[in-house]
């Protein structure tokens, strides 16, 4: 069993009356009771990430009673979102997601504490953030957070409740906990930018963050609660389609950067992206602007547009060209033109960045139209459509 985590020596608040009506059923599990429901009202968790995972996980840590919930993102609601963000509604589209994640936590429970922290965690805020926190939750899309959490974690003595998702496959784990390996232990580095997929790229079934979100809940409260067995030291996952559940052990590491025996890492420090939203994606010579690409396409210079998504991508909007998706280009560069510029094109810059270094390489004059077909409609240009 679980011991459970330091609440910074702060008083057991008591319960109101309402209270002990609405977390009843709490208080009729021995492994909670009122002692333990009141040591959920002094706990405060925070929240990196309001997106797929942090919904849920939000949700139920709001509904099960945890103090303070901190809610930290600094993106607003695209409606993309909707699909998988069960905070939100269509109303929200455009706001921001921290403003209309606490306006609905608050509605759930007026007797928790909702803090929003608008802002891109880094290197020079998560230590401070993170010390008025018992527990960090990662909600984070992006490696670059995700390795400055685990890292936080780890230096500031809290537990890291994990989870990623990609498609139809899941995973979750606790880290930096009771000895425990941390997020580095498994993976060192983060992988290079070409063999990470794009968040906006990748896609998802929408219910997948739902349940490993749902997961991240439970672990946070088993740890606030120092009951059951945790997921420090195991690695749970799940494959959806199969619906199958496996569990690996994850030993911590000796020669870990962050948590071994002879730490390399011992203050925060930004990883750089390898993930960017849309628009992000890292700039190179070979790039256009979408503002160029309009002008070369409006003055009617020869080139061969070649989009790099899948066809149920391009069958949805396009901007005509070859359509030819990524994993398929390497076996296709015979039909590609060696005389004349190639122009690339994907839904957010990341695919069509790693086609134009392939097409290079090759001997292709290839270039990228950066921040792909989002930002070409967040210009104001305009896409076919069936």
């Amino acid at each position: 069993m679980s011991r459970p985590i330091p609440l910074a020596e702060r008083p057991l608040p008591a319960l109101e009356a309402a209270e002990q009506a609405r977390y009843g059923r709490h208080l009729l599990l021995d492994e909670v009771g009122e002692a333990g429901q009141r040591r959920l009202k002094a706990a405060r968790v925070l929240l990196v990430g309001a997106g797929g995972l942090g919904s849920p996980a939000a949700l139920y840590l709001a509904a099960a009673g945890v103090g303070r919930l901190g809610v930290v993102d600094f993106d607003v609601v695209d409606r993309s979102n909707l699909q998988r963000q069960v905070l939100y509604r269509e109303a929200d589209v455009g706001r921001p997601k921290v403003e209309a994640a606490a306006e609905v936590l608050r509605a759930r429970n007026r007797h928790i504490e909702v803090v929003e922290h608008r802002l891109r965690l880094d290197a020079g805020n998560a230590e401070a953030l993170a010390a008025d926190y018992d527990v960090i939750v990662d909600g984070a899309d992006n490696f670059a957070t995700r390795y400055l959490t685990n890292d936080l974690a780890v230096l500031s003595g809290r537990p890291l409740v994990y989870a990623a998702i990609f498609q139809f496959d899941g995973q979750a784990a606790v880290f930096a906990h009771d000895g425990g390996p941390c997020y580095r232990c498994l993976y060192p580095e983060p992988p290079p930018p070409a063999l990470a997929p794009n968040c906006a790229e990748a896609g998802v079934l929408g219910v997948l963050p739902g349940l490993l979100g749902l997961i991240q809940a439970t672990e946070a409260l088993k740890l606030l609660l120092g009951r059951g067995r945790s997921l420090a030291g195991r690695l749970l996952t799940v494959d959806a389609l199969e619906m199958r559940f496996r569990e690996l052990k994850v030993p911590r590491s000796p020669q870990c950067p962050v948590c071994g025996d002879a730490p390399r890492i011992t203050s925060l420090a930004d990883t750089a992206a390898s993930c960017a939203a849309p628009g992000e994606t890292a700039q190179s010579e070979w790039d256009l602007t979408v503002a160029a690409y309009h002008a070369l396409r409006e003055g009617g210079q020869p080139h061969v547009l070649v989009d790099v998504r899948t066809p149920s991508e391009v069958a949805a909007e396009t901007l005509d060209g070859l359509s030819l998706p990524l994993d398929a280009l390497p076996d296709r560069l015979d039909a590609l033109p060696r005389e004349g510029p190639i122009v690339v094109l994907c839904r957010s810059g990341g695919r069509s960045a790693r086609a134009t270094a392939l097409l290079r390489r090759h001997g292709f004059e290839a270039h990228n139209v950066r921040g792909g077909l989002l930002a070409w409609k967040a210009a104001g240009y305009a896409v076919r459509t069936p």
